[in-house]
């Protein structure tokens, strides 16, 4: 699929795209579904009219009915603290579900909003759930995309642990880059769509904190930065910094 990489123009004609042919079925519900079962699954899709920079696609307190596919842009979800504050709980891209944790209490717990201009796949859960119990491979892999959600709570209560700001980011950073390596896309050279503020709000970090860091990032030869654009320079330093275990030029 064209044009899915945050912070590129949106095609619109992107959003009309099956399961069957678009570029992310290795990384969403698809995976491991044969073609059949992609088009039952494909049936029961909504694909609505992007939303726009900071158009809600849930608020907190909302009923669960579906659970949503990013298919372009991004989305950033937060809670609200006891003082009204947001609290951002996550950064989510291209391939990745939204509104899982709201199937145990069918009430959204957390809001999703848009961070770009952004296209979502809407898969009414009570039909899901339905298809699942007749398809075997369809619930393996929505068992296997919350054991993904669950593995990413995790590494963010890993990562709120670290004592060193600069390891938090450079750990984000990382899983950034990840992920858009997952996606196609460079590992080295990708756009943040999400504001300085964002990324101190889910780190834990003073905004100025988080902005002297990229100062010194770019000053240690980590990477540069030009507005939201980053380039890493130096994966395996950048990769030692956050922890990793394993260090690869290509991660």
């Amino acid at each position: 699929m064209a044009n899915l990489q945050p912070g590129k123009p949106l095609d619109m004609a992107a959003i009309k795209v099956a399961c069957a042919n678009c570029n992310l079925h290795n990384l969403c519900l698809p995976l491991g579904i044969d073609t059949r079962d992609i088009e039952r699954l494909d049936d029961i899709i909504n694909r609505k009219r992007p939303l726009a920079r900071g158009e809600y696609l849930f608020q907190a307190g909302a009923p669960f009915h579906a659970i949503y596919a990013i298919r372009s842009g991004s989305v950033k979800s937060f809670t609200a603290t006891e003082d009204g504050q947001e609290q951002v709980t996550g950064f989510h891209l291209p391939g990745e579900l939204v509104g899982l944790d709201a199937i145990s209490s069918d009430t959204h717990n957390c809001s999703a909003r848009a961070l770009e201009t952004t296209s979502v796949c809407e898969i009414p859960y009570p039909q899901l759930e339905e298809l699942s119990a007749l398809m075997p491979s369809l619930q393996r892999q929505l068992l296997r995309v919350m054991s993904r959600e669950i593995l990413q709570d995790e590494h963010m209560m890993m990562l709120l642990g670290r004592k060193a700001a600069d390891e938090r980011l450079a750990a984000m950073l990382m899983s950034m880059s990840n992920r858009f390596k997952q996606r196609g896309f460079s590992p080295r050279e990708f756009h943040l769509s999400m504001s300085r503020n964002d990324i101190g709000n889910y780190l834990g970090l003073a905004v100025e904190t988080v902005s002297r860091l990229f100062t010194r990032f770019q000053e240690d030869g980590l990477l540069e930065t030009e507005r939201k654009h980053v380039r890493i320079l130096d994966l395996a330093r950048l990769s030692v910094l956050a922890g990793a275990n394993r260090i690869s030029p290509d991660e």
